[in-house]
């Protein structure tokens, strides 16, 4: 029987070769679990991911548009962004959701915790969802240049399920939220 506790991997040294102001790349000289001599590096996130879903009372939401840097494409997502580590989640969830959409909410819930790629990051995520907003003056980054749409959940679902949405937050809130609402837990 395998043991879910114990580490079979053990460094034997660590390096880091590449730092930003949001990652860091470590390079590790491990016995791997069959106890060879193998590198793993990991990419190390200095902030947390957050998602917001954000509901009305009639089941709508909004997503934002963004042109991202990484995938070289346009993306409609659910607000998010990133908490600092020694911020509180929530907190983190209420600026982005300010920030780049303009809406505040009276009530919120966490619905998902995960790692975003537990394979290669030790990124970790937090997914929200939003109800009872009010509406103001969206304040971007000055490096995001955003379009903020309004739509009902059921469109946003749909756009999941056609592979209109990518974007691995919105995919998981979106699939998350609708078991929610069709077992009227939201």
């Amino acid at each position: 029987m395998i043991n879910e506790v114990e580490n079979p991997w053990k460094i034997i040294d660590s390096s880091e070769v590449y730092a930003s102001p949001w990652i860091s790349v470590k390079k590790h000289n491990v016995l791997n679990a069959a106890q060879n001599r193998a590198v793993y590096s990991v990419v190390n996130f200095k902030n947390l991911a957050i998602g917001i879903l954000p509901l009305d009372e009639n089941y709508n939401t909004w997503i934002v548009g963004q042109y991202r840097f990484p995938i070289a494409a346009y993306s409609w997502e659910i607000p998010e962004g990133g908490g600092e580590l020694n911020t509180s989640p929530l907190l983190s969830a209420k600026r982005e959701l300010s920030e780049e959409a303009g809406i505040e909410a009276q009530k919120w819930t966490l619905i998902q915790e995960f790692n975003t790629s537990n394979s290669c990051t030790d990124e970790k995520a937090f997914i929200y969802i939003a109800q009872d907003l009010s509406f103001h003056e969206s304040h971007p980054d000055e490096e995001e240049v955003l379009q903020v749409k309004k739509l009902p959940f059921s469109e946003l679902y749909e756009m999941a399920i056609d592979g209109s949405i990518t974007d691995s937050l919105t995919l998981i809130a979106v699939f998350k939220a609708k078991a929610l609402i069709d077992s009227k837990q939201i």
